[in-house]
């Protein structure tokens, strides 16, 4: 699969958050806006959807084989066996206009989610860490729209975008705590293409789903361009690697704010997209709380 092709159909509105769950052997990823969690099981082709009744912007797996999940009413446990949600922790109640956006587990083990103004009035969006104690600790504010929310292999680089701004930020990181640094301008993109989820692979290199431009882009560590790569949508939203060996780079997207004549033109919007790019991904442990 050197070319990037749909490998489930979906009419996803803002499909995002695609995770790696190696127990399972299966992709996870959401719909944010159609409220629902869905699942693609590469060995056998097989593929799933389950609607929820909260929104769930992401979700990570957890080492008892169930999920954490970001949700509108907070931080929650999904089951996958009996698609049971239970909601452990808030965020954010003084903000009520805001929402969870992103979200992925880091080198170490600790969950990183953003949120976001769901009307993206108000520059009140921020990025919260949650290590084993469930507990969220706001580590940035002040953003537009969070998204990507990585790690560099050596758990020393936190990459974040605020895809309202354009620009991919690094952050340094100690991976013992957690605690950020010094922040830096990692990449930007022009007007018109927002950088949105991201995936670093094996060799430390930043995959960038970018919104509006029909394309991904690798990134060297340096913030160099080193490839992009053309997708038959104009909005992928998201990446991650999956599959036994981490080899294929799937790609979510997006229908939202589409019109029909813009639908007309990239028909597998809001599907599932996948390719294999010569690279594995890095692998991630389960969140560990």
């Amino acid at each position: 699969m050197n070319e990037v092709a749909c490998v489930v159909r979906r009419d996803n509105l803002l499909g995002e958050g695609p995770v790696w769950d190696a127990a399972r052997g299966r992709l996870w990823w959401v719909d944010i806006k159609g409220r629902l969690l869905q699942w693609f099981d590469p060995a056998t082709g097989e593929d799933g959807v389950q609607a929820t009744e909260l929104l769930v912007s992401s979700v990570a797996p957890r080492e008892d084989g169930t999920l954490i999940a970001a949700t509108a009413e907070g931080l929650a446990v999904i089951d996958p066996d009996t698609w049971n949600i239970e909601t452990r922790t808030g965020f954010e109640d003084e903000r009520p206009w805001n929402r969870p956006n992103d979200g992925n587990v880091d080198v170490a083990g600790r969950y990183w989610f953003g949120t976001m103004d769901d009307v993206q009035e108000r520059k009140t969006g921020a990025v919260y860490r949650v290590g084993p104690d469930w507990n969220p600790v706001r580590a940035i504010d002040g953003m537009w729209i969070t998204n990507t929310l990585v790690t560099s292999p050596d758990g020393r680089t936190l990459y974040v975008c605020d895809t309202g701004e354009n620009t991919i930020f690094a952050y340094d990181l100690d991976p013992e705590t957690g605690d950020l640094g010094e922040r830096r301008v990692f990449a930007t993109t022009e007007e018109g293409v927002g950088p949105d989820g991201s995936a670093v692979d094996a060799e430390g290199f930043l995959w960038n789903a970018q919104w509006g431009g029909w394309r991904v882009v690798r990134y060297a560590p340096d913030g160099t361009i080193d490839r992009t790569v053309e997708v038959p949508v104009q909005q992928p939203s998201s990446c991650a690697f999956g599959g036994p060996d981490l080899s294929t780079l799937y790609i979510t997207s997006a229908r939202e704010s589409l019109s029909r004549d813009d639908l007309a033109k990239q028909p597998l919007a809001g599907s599932l997209l996948a390719f294999e790019p010569g690279v594995k991904g890095l692998a991630l442990p389960p969140f560990g709380g």
